[in-house]
């Protein structure tokens, strides 16, 4: 009998402890932030036409996201500044902006992620598809897309592609008579920053 009550005590002992460690990873797995670095963050957009491809950036205002590996929840803003739209063409960029992106109404393009599928490793590659919510032109719109993310100790970097469906959401189509242009935009987003959390920062040692 005293040898059961005693390996019964030790099992309750070794439950315990694993809860406990279980219950702090999920407290670090929820620290972990990513800061998104305007100067080191790259947006270009490729707009199709009959006679050629018109490509063109957007500049980063701010971005910040909160992960947490654990639920695959994701959280944080993304913020594009509408206003630094340039395809190199100033007549064409005036036209995009007070006619199709209207930025002087709608200077923000947003992108509001709110979970992940797949998880985001603490050390390494990782793919998976974020969920969220794209607001352009003063719209919200319901967008998954797929992501390629590289996390280090103290730094992270992101390459997402995704197509815009700017007519079918609201916006005019700058075709003419003479020129006709997709009703869709390519969207090539490479982002960089900082990574500020426990999670990471103890992972692996």
């Amino acid at each position: 009998m005293r040898t059961r009550a005693c390996a019964s005590k030790v099992i309750v002992a070794a439950c315990h402890s694993l809860m406990l460690l279980l219950v702090a990873s999920s407290v670090q797995a929820q620290q972990t932030q990513l800061q998104l670095d305007p100067a080191h963050t790259d947006i270009k957009f490729t707009l199709a036409d009959v006679l050629h491809t018109v490509r063109g950036t957007f500049k980063l205002k701010d971005g910040n996201l909160q992960l947490n590996p654990a639920s695959g929840a994701v959280s944080g803003t993304i913020v594009v500044d509408a206003r630094t739209g340039q395809s190199g063409n100033s007549m064409r960029d005036r036209k995009m902006q007070r006619e199709i992106l209207e930025s002087d109404h709608y200077p923000d393009i947003t992108f509001r992620p709110d979970h992940e599928q797949g998880t985001v490793t603490a050390r390494g590659k990782s793919t998976v598809q974020v969920h969220g919510i794209f607001n352009i032109h003063g719209t919200d719109h319901e967008i998954t897309v797929p992501a390629d993310i590289e996390m280090a100790a103290d730094h992270w970097t992101a390459t997402v592609h995704f197509t815009v469906p700017y007519v079918k959401w609201g916006m005019k189509n700058p075709s003419t008579l003479f020129l006709r242009v997709s009703d869709s935009v390519l969207i090539d987003l490479v982002a960089s920053g900082s990574v500020n959390n426990a999670y990471n920062s103890g992972a692996g040692q």
